[in-house]
């Protein structure tokens, strides 16, 4: 009897076995059907429904107890058979699963031949069918107003015995276009040497098997370094206002802004961590019985917590920490200056305490005012009301973590609406996540999948890159970006103007651009006027015309430039280099031999090959990033921003996680490769705008200071 009941192996048959699972007038049969129809195979019908129609029939008597173990062999029977001649898969409309719940449903018993066959019997995935459809009578179905509470017992089933399984909803069309595009995923991870469950890991995340694959590919091929033609330099790619032109390109802002739905994007993600990197290590390492401050200092070469210990009361925090010192040692002032330093330390990083490593940079205390302290959220809140303003509204948008939301929300509610009342503008503030979609498998150091401590794969957020689809999901013409930590307490309306200015840039290049598309769409352009665009894009845009270009006919010349004009962009403000780390703007050749503009990361650069390295340290300028950018076409509709990405970049970084060394792949960064094909235009901008505050030792700078 056990070996009557016994499943064929996939290792036997070699086939995608995928069972239709659910309550009575679901769908099953004719899912199967289809799929079997759709893929030129064979699917399994229910055996039990011809011999319970047969008893039926003959006798007019129901199902028992004793009618299940049958049923069990003779569908066993029927699916091995099959199975023998299937053409790589096999529908199954039931399987022994179902006579399981049934049995237990029906008589709170199941055989235990059934009940270990059941739990044994393996397949690819299931369709769970849903109750969403018209429940249809007939001789064997009785159980119409208990759809629901079924439904939830055959769900509860595939949990607790561990089966992958995805619910399929909707009309007979629609399942069967969901169920097609799962099982051709299904296949492709199984060919990539996934298992179900890996399979429906990823399905669950939403992440792309194109991508995994792409990410496997790099992490075992590597990714191709950025070609560098030579650096971004003033009149090279580089524009340079003087004062009284940042001013005019401001009041151009300004008399057109009205026009425009602005947005203020700020990257905000992650937690403080690095900011107190050299505290943290001061607390693992330093022996507090054993050794003095400055022996540790000594030992360590530590430059950064001096600086730190002798700018203490300077701190925004330095009231809230010593207040709570005191309450905690009664006997504060007597210790020792090595022991109030060490405290100090320790209760603004510990967990029960201040816990400033654990939060996100956007809530920490980063400037103090006459009454009160002002995190970088607040700071922004401060600042969009003087440029991402129009017609008394103004919108910001923060990208955050899920766990983080509480605390900006928190401080933002302290102060927003003191600054509303005092610009008299009423302010929008947004939020969103980092879609799980964008997460990026991981890898050990033999480029295997890593899984973690059950079993499963390890995906790691994508990093800033992955900020695109955030971008991508804003409803706003003209959208001004600018990193959390980038504020500064003094001369909030000069900076301000300068972010204005490049935005007055922006609109101007746009109006010529959309000028330009819209005479292309009514068949204006002539051969005379195609000899001004080239111009444009040349002079204005930064953007090369290659040789081949001229062999083109008139028509072909018009679409390339309008391929080329009809593009998002973005007018990035670029500082001198002062010696801080971060991208630089360079011109890049890509694969098709095209020179453009970009913003590029040293990790980007084939540090082996003097040429290239030379040509990095060539690089007069630094990125802020502080950006400006268009992201509507000529005709208001949304620019596809994903589009626009140079998906072969990125960056391969090693992490380690759970104590064991891993490989990630960090998707190309939000103003890198992600912006890669964007039209995009380099100004020079005063260092007074490039203030980020990258360790706490950065809230020293006058920038910062009251």
């Amino acid at each position: 009897m056990e070996e009557n009941l016994r499943q064929l192996s996939n290792g036997v048959t070699k086939i995608i076995k995928i069972a239709l699972f659910g309550p009575e007038s679901t769908g099953k049969t004719t899912l199967a059907k289809q799929l079997a129809e759709y893929y030129k195979t064979e699917w399994v019908p229910e055996f039990a429904r011809d011999y319970l129609q047969k008893k039926w029939d003959l006798d007019e008597k129901v199902c028992s107890i004793d009618d299940l173990l049958p049923i069990a062999l003779g569908q066993t029977k029927l699916e091995n058979e099959t199975a023998l001649i299937a053409n790589k898969y096999l529908f199954c409309d039931t399987n022994l699963l179902v006579t399981k719940v049934f049995s237990e449903v029906y008589y709170n018993y199941c055989d235990p031949l059934l009940d270990q066959a059941a739990r044994e019997h393996e397949y690819d995935l299931f369709f769970l069918t849903d109750i969403d459809i018209p429940w249809e009578k007939d001789d064997l179905r009785d159980c119409p107003d208990k759809r629901e509470s079924v439904f939830a017992i055959f769900k509860k089933s595939l949990i607790d015995n561990k089966k992958p399984f995805v619910i399929l909803s909707g009309d007979k069309k629609l399942r069967l276009n969901k169920a097609v595009a799962i099982i051709n995923d299904l296949t492709k991870a199984k060919e990539m040497g996934f298992s179900s469950l890996d399979f429906l890991q990823i399905y669950q995340k939403g992440v792309s098997l194109k991508n995994i694959q792409q990410q496997l590919d790099f992490f075992r091929n590597g990714i191709t370094k950025s070609n560098l033609v030579g650096p971004a330099t003033l009149f090279n790619g580089i524009l340079k206002l003087s004062e009284n032109n940042f001013h005019e390109k401001a009041v151009l802002f300004d008399e057109n802004k009205s026009n425009f739905k602005l947005e203020k994007f700020v990257p905000a993600s992650g937690a403080a961590t690095r900011m107190f990197k050299f505290l943290l290590s001061f607390l693992k390492d330093f022996d507090l019985e054993n050794e003095t401050i400055n022996a540790y200092i000594n030992r360590k070469k530590e430059t950064e917590l001096p600086v730190f210990i002798i700018g203490l009361e300077k701190f925004p925090f330095f009231e809230a920490v010593d207040k709570k010192l005191r309450e905690e040692f009664i006997d504060f002032e007597s210790l020792d200056r090595d022991y109030k330093n060490y405290y100090f330390i320790k209760l603004l990083l510990a967990t029960d305490y201040f816990n400033f490593a654990g939060k996100p940079k956007g809530v920490l205390p980063f400037h103090r005012y006459e009454n009160h302290i002002y995190t970088p959220v607040e700071e922004h809140l401060n600042e969009c009301v003087y440029y991402a303003n129009s017609n008394s509204n103004s919108s910001l948008h923060f990208t955050v973590s899920e766990s983080h939301l509480t605390q900006f929300q928190t401080s933002i509610n302290d102060v927003k609406e003191i600054v509303e009342k005092k610009a008299g503008i009423a302010i929008d503030v947004s939020y969103s996540f980092q879609n799980e979609s964008t997460d990026t498998l991981a890898v050990d150091f033999e480029n295997n999948p890593f899984r973690d401590e059950n079993g499963k794969l390890f995906f790691r957020p994508g990093g800033h890159g992955a900020l695109i689809e955030n971008l991508n999901n804003l409803d706003a013409d003209i959208v001004f970006i600018k990193n959390i930590d980038n504020v500064i307490q003094n001369n909030i309306e000069k900076n301000a103007l300068y972010k204005k200015a490049l935005a007055g840039i922006l609109i101007e290049l746009q109006q010529q651009v959309f000028k330009y598309l819209h005479a292309i769409d009514v068949d204006e352009i002539q051969q005379e006027e195609s000899e001004e665009v080239l111009l444009f894009l040349q002079e204005k845009l930064n953007i090369s015309i290659p040789n081949s270009f001229y062999q083109l006919s008139f028509e072909d010349k018009i679409t390339e430039i309008k391929a080329a004009l009809n593009k998002p962009i973005r007018v990035c403000g670029m500082v001198k280099n002062e010696g801080e780390a971060g991208g630089g703007p360079y011109w890049v050749k890509d694969e098709k031999g095209s020179i453009t503009l970009q913003i590029v990361e040293s990790s980007q650069v084939d540090l082996s090959n003097e040429s290239q390295m030379g040509m990095l340290n060539a690089s007069t300028h630094f990125n802020p990033v502080d950006l400006v950018c268009g992201i509507k076409n000529y005709k208001n509709e949304k620019f596809d921003l994903t589009q626009f990405v140079d998906h072969n970049s990125g960056f391969i970084v090693e992490k380690t996680t759970f104590g064991r060394d891993i490989k990630s792949y960090e998707l190309p960064g939000l103003w890198n490769g992600a912006m890669a094909k964007w039209i995009t235009v380099f100004v020079q901008v005063p260092l007074i705008t490039f203030n980020p505050v990258k360790t706490v030792n950065d809230l020293l700078k006058p920038a910062h200071q009251p």
